[in-house]
């Protein structure tokens, strides 16, 4: 087969038009779809064929879903000859789920009793998370996030590439092999959720989920150009995402257009009994009224990330996106940032200590891959071989450091004083809104994509790419990263917009003007 160049691997060339809101490849399918156009199962077989072309060369997709994605398909468009269209928001829509996120062995859709077929999807597969720890595990039940997806007639075209149960920004640490970015294949495509957001801008699928604990959904979106949006914490429900950091975490969409984002996360985002976390108020839907202006936008933007970017690809950006803001009416602002100097020391204390309590239960015995022992070994032995065994470099220096900053004479020492910087952190977002900002402007990414295996030696460096990024997480924030071009012919680069909580609709409005 020959190798596809460059750009036959995009949907379209890039910059793609992220304010849309009225078009996109998940709004456009599932009109079509609807409206008999075409039909699901014609749109999961190019798909399909999409993935068989493409993902070779990206590494995108760990595994695909050839017979169920069909099945789905078919189901969806049995409903919609039936006159029940207008229930499946997203119909026929192809979609890939991060590799942390669990599918079940039957998925029990609602599709199958509302056509009383008592037939499933039954996608089933495995939850790897990129990590021969969970290298054959086979979830006994469905994400929440994952099952209104396919409840709303979206087609899971596959599982997506990650680092290993998040822990990376370049979805370098995976069992599975590096993903490659669609704009050039040397380079990274950002992480943890790599995988979901190279096939998505290589067009392999409509939209994608990934997850988000520290920028893991946002960061590889700037470096692969397109859409990118981590939802308020308790938004989405995190029942059936394998932890990283429990306070932390959040699924959310990488899309090509705000419109497909906000379409995505209507369908995701709701109170869910199964996770205690979830926000059980009634919230604005995110599409509602997205095409209406807000009046009188006041965006605020980090004193602290002016200064220090200047002269940066980020501060060029940061530059562009203010004078873009402003030549449309937009009031833009400087805030004061002091906490934001302690984001990436807190959060790498405060992500890894709740990491090395999630990852404890891996142990061989109660989860997780055993190693075989040699005569007269015990259970200690068990315990380090397996953990060694299974768990990659990444994770278990993480892991290492979070029991570190636990024990007994640190705590106060580390974990209790990132506590306090998380304080200030959401001290500064809550004293910007105060001053009436509609959101804060800032760059998602220090930088374009860089090249595979250029940081992963230097893990300072690495954690660096999530400076802009991780004090959303720690004040469980709103944030959406969209493509905006540095340069003419450069690769892609985010801007990010973080809201208040809660306000994804307002957030994704701002993004039209």
């Amino acid at each position: 087969m020959t190798e596809p160049s460059s750009t036959d691997l995009l949907r379209v060339p890039w910059p793609h038009g992220p304010r849309s809101v009225t078009t996109g490849p998940v709004l456009e399918t599932r009109s079509r779809v609807r409206s008999g156009v075409t039909t699901a199962v014609d749109v999961t077989r190019e798909a399909l064929d999409r993935v068989r072309t493409v993902n070779p060369t990206l590494n995108a997709l760990t595994q695909v879903f050839d017979d169920a994605a069909l099945r789905h398909a078919a189901l969806v468009d049995d409903a919609i000859a039936r006159g029940q269209g207008d229930s499946l928001p997203l119909a026929g829509v192809p979609i890939a789920i991060k590799d942390n996120i669990c599918l079940g062995p039957d998925l029990n859709s609602d599709l199958g009793s509302v056509l009383g077929s008592g037939r499933t999807p039954g996608y089933g597969g495995f939850t790897t998370c990129a990590s021969r720890m969970l290298e054959h595990y086979r979830s006994p039940y469905t994400a929440t996030a994952a099952q209104r997806l396919i409840d709303a007639g979206a087609i899971i075209i596959g599982k997506a590439n990650m680092d290993e149960f998040g822990m990376g920004s370049s979805t370098e640490r995976s069992i599975h092999g590096p993903t490659r970015n669609p704009h050039d294949r040397a380079r990274v495509a950002g992480g943890s959720s790599g995988g979901s957001a190279a096939a998505v801008a290589s067009g392999m699928v409509a939209t994608a989920l990934g997850s988000d604990t520290g920028g893991s959904i946002r960061q590889p979106a700037s470096f692969c150009g397109c859409v990118g949006l981590k939802p308020t914490y308790g938004k989405v429900s995190r029942h059936g995402l394998v932890a990283y950091a429990s306070s932390l975490d959040q699924i959310g969409p990488l899309t090509c257009t705000v419109g497909d984002a906000a379409a995505v996360l209507d369908v995701i985002s709701g109170h869910d009994p199964l996770d205690a976390t979830s926000d059980n108020a009634l919230r604005e839907h995110a599409s509602d009224g997205l095409a209406a202006p807000i009046a009188d936008v006041v965006l605020g933007v980090p004193r602290q990330i002016v200064e220090t970017a200047q002269g940066t690809a980020a501060g060029d950006v940061l530059a562009q996106a203010i004078e873009h803001f402003r030549s449309r009416g937009v009031t833009v602002i400087e805030v004061d940032f002091p906490g934001i100097d302690f984001g990436i020391a807190a959060y790498y204390i405060i992500a890894t200590a709740e990491a090395s309590s999630n990852l404890a239960r891996f142990d061989g015995v109660r989860y997780g891959r055993r190693h075989p022992l040699a005569a007269g070994e015990g259970l200690d032995a068990l315990y380090v071989k397996s953990r060694t065994a299974g768990f990659g470099e990444e994770v278990r220096k993480r892991i290492m450091l979070g029991t570190h900053v636990l024990s007994s004479g640190y705590y106060d020492a580390y974990y209790a004083t990132a506590l306090r910087a998380r304080a200030v952190i959401r001290a500064d977002y809550a004293t910007a809104f105060e001053r009436g900002c509609h959101a804060v402007l800032m760059p998602t990414t220090p930088g374009t994509a860089f090249r595979l295996g250029e940081k992963t030696e230097d893990a300072l460096t690495m954690y660096l790419e999530d400076v802009y990024t991780v004090g959303v997480n720690l004040a469980g924030l709103p944030a959406v990263s969209i493509p905006f071009e540095p340069r003419p012919g450069s690769l892609p680069m985010g801007i990010q917009l973080v809201g208040r909580p809660f306000g994804e609709a307002s957030l994704l409005r701002i993004t039209s003007v």
